[in-house]
């Protein structure tokens, strides 16, 4: 801050000079010469105010307002004199000479005058005035009773602050300092108050922010308009994928569609037959598949962003239907058609632990965020939650989840998410025992948790792909469409940078690619000769794109500029592509 620190004692203050009074909070006000008549202390319009005339193409920005708002800006950043020139040559002071006055009078600590200064300034609101008003008696009240003066204090308090009715809550604990001044030393918080007494230019910036901008412009003003201007542009952008992607003032922000996966850089071949699931791990170093040929295979994401094989994984009698990463990617679970959840060791491809129940098979899996326990989803339309050792925790029993089910837990392990409608979906706030319920006029055939726990995607069988928040009250925010959809589970999910993205699979071959934002269709990827049924955005590289296909292969997609060398068809069961096909 340009402000001056006041680390002296009260008594000890000067009066700033012209110079220091426009530096302080990152130079926010100049100097003029005051009268001492009260008709000269009442706020008066600025010299330029009134005047209409506007500057910019669209006629939207007044240019008072924008040339106090630039002098403000060449304070804060240090230029006293450019901003002074600025203010001389326009004829727009930055601040009224009855704002100048209050301003000096709160860092001098001639409070009943900057009080009385504060109701001429020409506040509508007297609720305002009050509030700033407290803002000035309490840190009175705080410089008495650090210097010792307990008695003007406690006038302090009973004739001038109790008298304003408001914040009552606050004048009880002021009251308490004076009756027990020992008890706020000991948990800090009278210290943090003699700290806050000796800096009178941060009770100016807390005023400054209670004050309405006409009166006294928010400090960095300037900079967060062209923040949210660049925000803004970033954010309408349908193809920004990029944290290298600079953005410059000196032009407006447009990326190109280079910015999303849509090459084939491979084709993964090691399945012998349909893929039906896949997903990345939280640290984008692995990416798993399950596959109807009843295994699981474990890749390995190197750091040339190829993709090898690193186990397989095999021991389910049923096709697999879905994986699971542990929060620190070294275990995986992975769940049999009805069948039993099995536990990996990522490093050795070791199963771990099998976890079943006699008479009923499990349908779906998911770890708790500790990575302590794991829950499951049973075919008798409960759902239980395993220590890792195979102990039963706890069962949520009834309809709490379909034959066929997806499941999420979010990342406070709080909620249960799953479908346990055909066209519902289940949130389960297993400790509060509430239960919230998102129902749909279509069934309801897949769902995809955001990383940030704040938005359900779901899928349905009328080929539409929908957004929901569920941060607090459930919302339907987007629509998604474009993708076929007729027989087949078909799996999206969230992706890109800050997962900006929708990424779908589809019957017609084709992955298909949304901005989250807008819902506009950015690509329909063709290659797959079969259903893709699962797509995967690796978490960590919003480049890197994983889809699934009932053509038994799995391709990873990647920007167009990294074009990878051919290598041998038959190495590894890996295809290495230039194109896309």
């Amino acid at each position: 801050m340009g402000g001056v620190e006041d680390e002296e004692p009260a008594t000890k203050r000067v009066k700033l000079s012209t110079e220091e009074l426009r530096g302080l909070s990152n130079g926010s006000s100049i100097i003029e010469p005051v009268s001492d008549s009260s008709s000269d202390l009442m706020a008066r319009p600025l010299s330029s105010e009134g005047d209409e005339e506007v500057v910019g193409s669209k006629g939207v920005i007044k240019r008072v307002e924008f040339v106090r708002i630039i002098a403000k800006a060449l304070y804060s950043l240090g230029y006293k004199k450019s901003g002074e020139r600025l203010e001389e040559e326009s004829g727009i002071p930055l601040h009224s000479s009855v704002v100048n006055l209050f301003m000096q009078q709160v860092l001098d600590g001639n409070w009943n005058e900057s009080v009385a200064t504060l109701k001429k300034i020409g506040l509508l609101d007297e609720s305002i005035v009050k509030s700033a008003s407290f803002l000035i008696l309490e840190q009175k009240f705080l410089e008495l009773l650090n210097a010792e003066k307990v008695m003007d204090a406690l006038n302090t308090l009973r004739t001038e602050i109790t008298p304003l009715c408001i914040n009552s809550t606050r004048v009880r604990e002021l009251s308490s300092r004076v009756v027990a001044p020992s008890q706020f030393v000991l948990v800090g918080s009278h210290s943090q108050d003699i700290v806050r007494a000796k800096s009178r230019s941060k009770l100016l910036e807390e005023l400054q922010k209670l004050l309405p901008p006409t009166v006294m412009i928010p400090e960095r003003r300037l900079e967060h308009l062209v923040e949210q201007a660049l925000l803004l542009q970033r954010d309408a952008c349908p193809f920004h994928n990029s944290l290298d992607k600079e953005m410059s003032l000196y032009t407006d922000h447009q990326c190109g569609r280079d910015q999303i996966p849509s090459q084939t850089l491979q084709i993964l071949r090691d399945h012998s037959d349909e893929v039906w699931f896949l997903q990345f791990s939280h640290n984008g170093k692995y990416l798993a598949s399950s596959s109807n040929d009843r295994s699981v295979i474990i890749w390995e994401v190197d750091v040339n962003r190829g993709v090898s094989m690193k186990h397989r994984l095999c021991g389910h009698q049923k096709s697999v239907c879905s994986v699971s990463w542990s929060p620190d990617c070294n275990e995986l679970l992975t769940c049999g058609v009805e069948e039993a959840v099995r536990r990996w060791d990522v490093s050795s491809g070791e199963c771990l632990h099998i976890y079943e129940k006699a008479g009923v098979g499990l349908v779906s899996c998911g770890w708790s965020p500790d990575g302590k326990w794991i829950f499951s989803g049973v075919n008798d339309k409960s759902i239980c939650m395993w220590h890792l050792d195979g102990r039963e925790l706890e069962c949520w029993k009834g309809q709490r989840t379909l034959r066929i089910s997806d499941l999420e837990i979010t990342s406070d392990g709080k909620q249960i998410i799953s479908i346990f409608k055909e066209n519902a979906i289940l949130l389960l706030d297993r400790e509060a025992k509430v239960e919230r319920y998102i129902e749909e006029d279509q069934t309801i055939t897949s769902f995809s948790l955001s990383r940030d726990n704040r938005f359900l995607l779901v899928n349905l069988l009328n080929q539409e792909i929908h957004l929901w928040n569920i941060e607090g009250d459930l919302k339907l925010v987007a629509k998604y469409v474009g993708h076929k959809r007729a027989r087949f589970v078909i799996r999206s999910c969230f992706g890109g940078l800050a997962q900006a993205f929708i990424a779908s699979g589809s019957e017609d071959s084709q992955v298909y690619i949304w901005h989250r934002g807008s819902g506009e269709l950015i690509e329909a990827l063709p290659g797959h000769s079969g259903a893709v049924n699962c797509v995967s955005w690796n978490p960590v590289n919003p480049h890197m794109l994983a889809s699934a296909s009932d053509d038994r292969t799995i391709r990873i997609w990647g920007l167009n500029e990294l074009n990878m060398k051919r290598k041998d068809a038959q190495s590894n069961g890996i295809h290495y592509c230039n194109g896309r096909t």
